[in-house]
């Protein structure tokens, strides 16, 4: 799978302290008191294909260069077995080129599309959904007490999340451990990082969960399975699309995972019912995400 010089895996997690990431305002709040707060910046990031311009997102601008290969996989531009050759990223310019050793089939069709920071990428290409239901997912499972110790884990980790609102998390874990936490201003952003991640270090996802702090929308599902992930986990709601597409690709999905409650609608003969709940604790209310209001 990798077609570029490995290096070690790295752990990513927030850094709810970079200054490059988030903006202090002020303002007035209910009483007519003047407050100050952290909001996340955002910026345009505009991506190449070889020569081909091919979308200008808009993310808080870390890891540029896995966000840029995470899209081009997941949009299915990019094959796993092509050659990648070269990722460059120019901060200046805000531009980032990803070079393979022959040019793809997608190149002469696309035209430049932008993506906005909303929840719908609306770049969606006809071919996606057959590449999605050719996929044969591993065999895999989940175990209750996994589930609740990443659960925990990511709930009370520093993050942006939790720093300044507005924005969107997602985590690779293995069993209940995170191994890569990545954030951004859309969901799709953040699972894009975690697999352009995943492709830069080879990391094998037959065994890994994947997390999101987003609805279990057709976009997430189609994402994970791309990626090759069996177990998507949310503390968010489903849409019914994102239901019926996992029950056809076998993907167990999971939702509304707070504290001791959780609902599976969707593969879950991976579950295994380890954890005695009443060893669980319910979510204590500071660490409760900032800005929830049902399955946003």
């Amino acid at each position: 799978m990798m077609k570029i010089d490995k290096a070690p895996v790295p752990l990513i997690v927030p850094d709810p302290d970079d200054p490059r990431l988030t903006q202090s305002v002020t303002g007035t709040d209910q009483t007519g008191a003047r407050v100050e707060i952290k909001v996340p910046m955002e910026r345009p990031l505009t991506l190449y294909l070889n020569a081909q311009e091919i979308v200008t997102m808009m993310t808080i601008g870390d890891y540029p260069e896995y966000l840029a290969l995470g899209y081009l996989l997941n949009q299915n531009m990019l094959k796993y077995n092509d050659a990648v050759t070269e990722v460059e990223y120019d901060d200046d310019l805000q531009v980032v080129v990803v070079r393979t050793e022959h040019h793809t089939n997608f190149e002469a069709k696309l035209k430049k599309r932008t993506q906005t920071s909303g929840c719908a990428q609306g770049t969606a290409f006809g071919d996606l959904l057959e590449a999605v239901e050719s996929v044969a997912l591993p065999k895999a499972e989940l175990r209750t007490s996994w589930l609740y110790q990443m659960t925990q884990t990511i709930n009370t980790m520093p993050s942006l999340y939790l720093e300044a609102g507005a924005i969107h998390g997602c985590v690779l874990c293995k069993e209940g451990t995170p191994l890569c936490y990545t954030e951004d201003v859309g969901r799709h952003n953040a699972v894009d990082k975690i697999a352009g991640w995943m492709y830069r270090h080879g990391v094998d996802p037959s065994d890994k969960i994947l997390y999101t702090t987003g609805r279990l929308t057709s976009e997430m599902v189609i994402k994970t399975v791309r990626m090759g992930i069996p177990i998507l986990v949310s503390r968010s709601g489903f849409t019914a699309w994102g239901v019926d597409l996992a029950r056809q690709v076998g993907l167990t999905l999971v939702g509304r995972t707070r504290g001791k409650r959780f609902i599976a609608l969707a593969g879950e003969e991976r579950i295994v019912y380890d954890q005695n709940l009443a060893y669980v604790e319910e979510e204590s209310a500071k660490h409760k995400r900032k800005g929830e209001g049902g399955d946003d």
